[in-house]
């Protein structure tokens, strides 16, 4: 959870959505993003059933051409800022929910579509487009918290469904929602998984990365990428350090801090820090 997100009285605020004479109205919105998280969501299966019990799900476009007007007490919030009329319509959706969630990677770092942060977005869109004059785009994807107050946001790249399950359960049952913000690494000691940085000499993020994924590229001897985005209290330099010191290039670096979560605050900070053609906000 981002505590300077986070809502003032969300524990008051949850408490009241549990006593709502009627089942709260859920909404599922989308944004810049690939839908994979709402997948997600259509993934849990029985869960779903559960939760549907539970709440009116009144918009909900991947799952339903039918959709409610708001307001809605809670609202999923998937992808990212990168249009005018997208920063204009969540702050609308802000406007009509008590509670906003932002889930995915997307959703609160920018997602990989922040790459473009670091690049002339006009040239992009002349490679990609054939007519780029009639793309409406703005120079950077950012994080839903960059423009208006967010609740709770929910990691990932595709989100945990099970994790998303708990933190709309919580809400239901009057509490604050309580995700892990321990790192990768912590997940491979519980697993029994041998650790790929010291038996490999690969490189990995896990000791930097939120906890979440279930250490899954690991297990299957590849270092982790950070899909989770940055741990509680990431050390991003001693790791990018450690490997530097180890032998590897600042440039080999680079593309792992800039991956899934650029944007997230630990990851592009260290990112501009190693990257010799990054100079005050810009790569020459």
């Amino acid at each position: 959870m981002n505590d300077s997100n986070k809502h003032p009285d969300q524990a008051t605020e949850a408490a009241g959505l549990k006593s709502r004479p009627q089942a709260p109205r859920l909404a599922v919105f989308k944004f810049a993003s690939c839908d994979g998280c709402q997948l997600q969501i259509l993934s849990c299966e029985d869960e779903l059933l559960t939760i549907a019990d539970q709440v009116q799900i009144v918009h909900f476009l991947e799952a339903s051409s039918h959709f409610e007007e708001g307001p809605y007490d809670v609202a999923l919030v998937e992808g990212s800022i990168t249009t005018a009329a997208d920063r204009d319509r969540i702050r609308q959706v802000r406007q009509q929910s008590r509670f906003l969630i932002a889930i995915g990677a997307c959703a609160t770092s920018g997602g990989i579509q922040a790459l473009k942060n670091w690049g002339d977005h006009h040239e992009f869109s002349r490679c990609v487009y054939a007519e780029p004059a009639y793309i409406r785009t703005l120079s950077t994807s950012t994080a839903i918290s960059e423009h208006v107050t967010v609740d709770f946001e929910l990691r990932g790249c595709p989100i945990n469904r099970l994790q998303l399950v708990e933190v709309i359960q919580a809400l239901l049952r009057g509490q604050s929602p309580r995700t892990p913000r321990h790192s990768v690494c912590i997940d491979c000691k519980r697993r029994g998984t041998v650790c790929v940085a010291v038996a490999q000499d690969k490189v990995c993020l896990g000791p930097v990365t939120q906890s979440g994924c279930g250490a899954i590229c690991p297990s299957f001897d590849r270092g982790c990428y950070g899909c989770f985005g940055p741990a509680g209290q990431p050390n991003c330099e001693s790791l990018t350090e450690h490997w530097i010191g180890c032998g590897r290039s600042p440039v080999s670096l680079v593309p792992l801090m800039r991956n899934f979560n650029a944007d997230a605050p630990a990851f592009r900070e260290e990112g501009d820090r190693i990257d010799p053609d990054y100079d005050q906000g810009h790569v020459l």
